[in-house]
């Protein structure tokens, strides 16, 4: 048991310090090969920051573990706008001056919703399918949006975020990417493979698991882009990745799910309805003053806590 701990911390660690390299790679590569600004913070960094919920939830798909895989996606939406979202708020107000409130935040919401429709009637491969092509759909409308606006205020963020001041290196970035992407990968095995184990060993189901450690585990990286985009005043990039890491959660690692897994996951109707909620519900208070007030960001806090008790 206590090899087990261990290793699925050690996955943790590993899984957060490689994603973080890959989305600063890839987000610098992107700029590099020619990139707006705008599209790397909106499409890039979103998918980069989603890494792990993908690579776990494929992993844990491949291993039989469709519980799991599904419970870490959700928990991670949770996550994103309760506690990560709240933590970022805490130091100062976000303020929201960029159009990710009209472009992000709706498409955010009804990805998570969709994603939750298949949940409850069922995550086979149809499901995956429409999930699959609503990707697609969401990432070319997040392009045509972010070019209709070169100049948003998250394109000065993310340049700001990638510090891309000087011309990235490809021998330097090209190797931090390559590494970074083995590292999640090799992080997700770790977690994944032990975590399971651990519950199984301490006879809790494999839901709370992926609730609890596992979506904890894989929002590390929102984590750090918020806290980092915090320090410099990126509230618009902060805000716009834990929606465009939702968007992906819901709609790419809903489809690997689908398509990675024979039997579909079983989940508590009530905990699916409580992610879709948690969306609205920020969607709302940051549409109502493009703001998110400290007194707003314990209140999200607050909603994380009182939801633990759904998950357990």
């Amino acid at each position: 048991m206590p090899l087990l701990i261990v290793l699925s911390v050690l996955g943790l660690a590993v899984l957060a310090f490689a994603a973080d390299h890959l989305v600063l790679g890839s987000g610098r590569l992107a700029e590099r090969l020619g990139l707006e600004p705008v599209v790397v913070g909106v499409v890039v960094i979103g998918f980069g920051t989603s890494a792990p919920e993908l690579v776990v939830a494929g992993t844990a798909g491949l291993q039989g573990q469709a519980e799991l895989a599904a419970s870490s996606l959700v928990g991670s939406n949770i996550i994103n706008l309760t506690l990560i979202l709240g933590i970022g708020g805490l130091t100062a107000a976000l303020a929201v001056r960029s159009s990710v409130l009209r472009r992000e935040a709706p498409l955010s919401v009804a990805t998570v919703t969709i994603f939750a429709i298949t949940l409850l009637s069922g995550l086979r491969l149809a499901a995956g399918a429409v999930l699959a092509v609503a990707l697609i759909g969401a990432v070319v409308v997040l392009l045509r949006f972010a070019r209709a606006t070169p100049r948003d205020v998250v394109a000065a963020e993310t340049t700001d975020y990638l510090d891309t001041s000087v011309r990235p290196r490809l021998a330097v970035e090209v190797p931090r990417t390559l590494a970074g992407l083995v590292g999640t990968l090799l992080g997700a095995h770790l977690l994944v493979a032990n975590a399971s184990e651990l519950a199984v060993r301490a006879g809790v189901s494999p839901t709370l698991v992926g609730f609890t450690l596992v979506a904890l585990g894989t929002s590390l990286p929102e984590l750090v882009t918020s806290i980092q985009a915090q320090r410099r005043g990126d509230s618009d990039l902060l805000v716009g990745n834990l929606l465009g890491s939702n968007l992906v959660n819901s709609l790419a690692g809903g489809a690997i799910i689908a398509f990675t897994t024979t039997e579909p996951p079983t989940m508590a109707p009530a905990v699916i309805a409580a992610m879709a909620g948690v969306s609205g519900i920020t969607w709302a208070l940051l549409a109502r003053g493009k703001r998110l007030s400290r007194r707003e960001s314990v209140l999200l806090l607050v909603l994380y806590v009182a939801l633990l008790p759904l998950i357990a």
